[in-house]
C-alpha cells in the first residue's frame, strides 16, 4: 500500500540555468579520479601503485578498518598519479582511460552472497549509515532502508528521466536490498514519478519543497531513527547499479550528469562515468567575458567547490557554475536593493516577483555569533530544534545532542539552515565535524 507523504516546510530557490532533459550528449572519460573523502568513515589503504594497470571494478583501496570495504576503479587503464596531503594523507587516484575490460563479481540471491559482492564491488560504499553519517559498518544490521528516487535541490537532475528503461535493474535492486534487512525497504517518489516499486518495498508518494528529497529527512518523517538504532540511505541510481550487479556480475559505473547553473551557456546532460574530469564536461559551456567563476561538483548548496581542472564528487550527479562575485563592483555593496539579488525575505522589495535569478557565491554579510532568530525552524523540516542542537554540537554536550536528535541528522539536512542563517555560520561543517567527535567518543 502507499503511503503518502506531505512536507510542509523548506525553501526552493528560483534559480537560472536548469537543464531541461534531452537525450544525453555522450562524453568518454579521458581520466577519471577517486576521491576517498567522498565517503565517510572509510579510512583508505592503497592496493595500488602508480604505473600499475587496472580494469574497471578493480579495488584500488580498502577501509583499514574493514578490510572487506573496497572503493574500486570506474575504468579499466593505467594509474597515473596517487595525489597526497598532509601527513601523507591520500586526496585522490587517478586512473587515465584505456580500454574497456571490467571485472565480474560472483553473486547469488543469497544475503551473505549480495553484501559480499556490495563490498567488494564498491556499491556498499555509495550506501550512508545513520547515525553518524558514514559508509555503513557491516557489523549492524539495518533496521529499515531508505531510498529516495528524486533529488529536490536546485537544478537538480531529473532521475526519473534518468533512470527511464532501467526498471529491471532498480527491481533487482530493491530486492537485493530486502534481504539484507529484518525491516523494511522505503522508496520515496513523487507523485508524478513513474517508477514502479516492487512488493518486497513500501511505496512513499512524497510532496513539498527542498530538502524533501533527502532521504534523511523521509527517514525522519516515516520512521524516525532511536538511540540504539541503524537505518540505512541511498539513492535510486545506486539502487539500479545494485541491481545492475545482481543480475550481470558487472559494476555499472555510468552516469548521467546535468551540468547547470546561471552561468553555463546552454544547460544539459551529459552520459560519462562516476569520477570524470570535469573540464570535459563544461567544454564549450562556460561563457567569455572573462567574469571569475566558481564551479561546483554538485548543488549550491550542499556541493564541492573544485577547480576546472577537476573531477566529480561521489554522490553527485550535477554540475553547478556560478560566478565568484569577487569581481563586482556594487553599489552599496551588500546592503544594495538591486532587483537582480535574490532574498528569502518577504522584506525585500523584488521577493515578491515569480523569477529566477543568477546569484554569486558573495557571503553578503559579516560572520557573526549565532543569533537564535527562529529563521531555521521555517525550512527545517525534521522534528528537530536545528538551533539548540548545534549549540550542543559546539558545547560537546553528548546528553544534549542525543536527546535534540543528533543521531538523526546529516549535514545535507542543515543546507537550508546555513542558506538562510544571518549569522554566515558554516553549519554544515559544524554537523559533520559534531558526528565525526561523537563517534569517536561514544564508539
Amino acid at each position: 500500500m502507499d503511503k503518502s507523504l506531505k512536507v510542509g516546510r523548506g525553501l526552493d530557490l528560483s534559480i537560472k540555468g536548469g537543464a531541461e532533459w534531452s537525450t544525453p550528449q555522450e562524453i568518454p572519460a579521458a581520466t577519471v579520479a577517486l576521491i576517498p573523502d567522498d565517503f565517510p568513515g572509510f579510512l583508505p589503504k592503497l592496493e595500488v601503485k602508480e604505473g600499475d594497470k587496472v580494469i574497471a571494478g578493480s579495488p584500488l583501496m580498502y577501509d583499514k578498518n574493514h578490510e572487506e570495504i573496497k572503493l574500486t576503479s570506474p575504468v579499466a587503464g593505467t594509474v597515473s598519479s596517487v595525489i597526497r596531503g598532509e601527513r601523507r594523507k591520500i586526496e585522490r587516484v587517478i586512473i587515465t582511460a584505456e580500454g574497456n575490460e571490467s571485472k565480474t563479481f560472483t553473486v547469488d540471491s543469497t544475503a551473505a552472497s549480495i553484501a559480499q559482492a556490495l563490498k567488494e564491488s564498491g556499491l556498499w560504499a555509495e550506501m550512508r549509515q545513520r547515525p553518524y553519517d558514514i559508509v555503513p559498518l557491516p557489523d549492524r544490521e539495518p533496521r529499515d532502508i531508505f531510498v529516495t528516487a528524486f533529488d529536490s535541490s536546485p537544478l537538480a537532475p531529473d532521475f526519473n528521466e534518468e533512470l527511464r528503461g532501467k526498471q529491471k535493474e532498480i527491481t533487482a535492486g530493491i530486492k537485493a536490498l530486502a534481504s539484507l534487512t529484518k525491516g523494511k525497504v522505503y522508496v520515496s517518489t513523487r507523485p508524478e514519478d513513474s517508477f514502479e516499486i516492487p512488493a518486497e518495498a513500501v511505496h512513499c508518494i512524497v510532496e513539498g519543497p527542498h530538502p524533501s528529497g533527502n532521504a534523511g529527512v523521509q527517514a525522519s518523517l516515516i520512521a524516525p531513527i532511536n538511540k540504539g538504532e541503524t537505518v540505512w540511505t541511498l539513492s535510486i541510481a545506486t539502487v539500479a547499479r545494485i541491481g545492475a550487479l545482481c543480475l550481470t556480475g558487472k559494476r555499472d559505473y555510468s552516469t548521467v550528469v546535468a551540468v547547470t547553473g546561471p552561468e553555463i551557456v546552454n544547460p544539459y546532460y551529459a552520459e560519462t562515468v562516476q569520477g570524470a574530469a570535469v573540464k570535459t564536461l563544461l567544454g564549450g559551456h562556460l561563457p567569455s567575458d572573462g567574469k571569475h567563476l566558481r564551479i561546483i561538483s554538485g548543488n549550491i548548496l550542499t556541493g564541492t567547490k573544485i577547480n576546472e581542472d577537476g573531477y566529480l564528487r561521489f554522490p553527485y550527479t550535477q554540475v553547478t557554475v556560478m560566478a565568484e562575485g569577487d569581481d563586482v563592483d556594487e553599489f552599496m555593496g551588500w546592503a544594495s536593493l538591486s532587483p537582480s539579488k535574490m532574498s528569502v525575505s518577504r522584506s525585500f522589495p523584488f521577493s515578491f516577483f515569480k523569477k529566477r535569478f543568477s546569484p554569486d557565491a558573495r557571503i553578503l554579510g559579516g560572520r557573526r555569533a549565532m543569533i537564535m532568530s527562529g529563521e531555521y525552524d521555517k525550512v527545517m523540516p525534521m522534528d528537530i530544534m536545528p538551533e539548540y542542537l548545534l549549540k550542543a554540537i559546539g558545547a560537546h554536550d553528548i546528553d544534549m545532542m542525543e536527546k535534540l536528535g543528533i543521531y538523526e541528522v546529516a549535514p545535507e539536512d542543515f543546507a537550508l539552515c546555513e542558506y538562510v542563517d544571518p549569522s554566515k555560520t558554516e553549519i554544515q561543517k559544524a554537523v559533520r565535524e559534531g558526528l565525526d567527535w561523537l563517534r569517536k567518543e561514544i564508539e
